[in-house]
């Protein structure tokens, strides 16, 4: 086994340990990632992270987003996997579009408020809209009342 498949291997077991003590705590809320649903999130990761040119180490933004997202009202068992992997994404993009300005903790908390706000549990709106007043934030070095100010002056 080469030197980069055992670094894979060896990282990918210490993720699904991870995720399965997430388990533990996010069952109270009805929600539990099977073995095949861990390694699907897991792949999905790694593809991502391929997509938007990140390298990251350690154990992911996906224990996080499992824990943050875990008591929402809008996420149900049948929804979780799709949600979970469509919430890392997100992520990934958006910590690319706002040029790391934002703590990973800092996004995941204005994703989760976005998305039981006024999202409505509506990834899409979240993807397109949600996020962008964020992004632009963060790239155009705009506190919160410029940008709001900004967007007043829109609506005239």
């Amino acid at each position: 086994m080469g030197e980069e498949q055992w670094f894979q291997v060896s990282n990918s077991s210490s993720q699904v340990a991870v995720l399965k003590a997430a388990n533990e705590y996010t069952a109270k809320f009805g929600l539990v990632l099977s073995d095949e649903e861990t390694s699907l999130l897991l792949n999905e990761r790694r593809d991502v992270l391929k997509k938007e040119q990140r390298v990251e180490f350690g154990e992911g933004i996906l224990p996080k987003l499992i824990i943050a997202f875990c008591d929402s009202p809008y996420i149900h068992q049948d929804n979780y996997v799709e949600t979970l992997g469509r919430l890392q994404e997100i992520f990934y993009f958006y910590k690319n579009e706002s040029l790391d300005e934002y703590t990973d903790d800092e996004l995941v908390d204005a994703m989760k408020e976005l998305f039981d706000g006024p999202c409505q549990g509506s990834l899409d709106y979240l993807e397109d809209t949600g996020l962008q007043r964020l992004a632009k934030r963060a790239r155009y070095g705009l506190c919160m009342d410029e940008d709001e100010e900004e967007e007043e002056e829109d609506e005239f």
